[in-house]
């Protein structure tokens, strides 16, 4: 299943827009995969891969939002895998940290 049959985007409670389950999504499931390119500038959907390198994120998976509980985490290989169950309906949130 893509990405887009995965998840949708609508109005967010935690901020602005936010990237919601279109369907139940089992843990350890990937989501998605993060699509963009490396960039040195700081901005919004700017992902950093460390201290210089950012990743500004260009595909839907742009609009997960930040939850010190998330459901979902970014992986080195630019994957965004389901941390547990997420029920259909429910936001899917990754915990910022540093990277953002």
């Amino acid at each position: 299943m893509t990405t887009e049959k995965k998840t949708y985007i609508s109005d967010s409670l935690i901020h602005g827009k936010g990237l919601f389950a279109q369907c139940s999504i089992q843990k350890d499931t990937v989501i998605g995969y993060l699509k963009g390119k490396k960039t040195t500038k700081d901005g919004m959907y700017v992902l950093w891969l460390d201290n210089k390198t950012g990743f500004k994120v260009s595909c839907d998976l742009k609009y997960i939002n930040h939850s010190d509980t998330p459901n979902a985490c970014y992986y080195d290989d630019k994957s965004v895998v389901a941390l547990r169950d997420i029920n259909q309906g429910d936001e899917i949130t990754h915990n910022y940290e540093a990277d953002w």
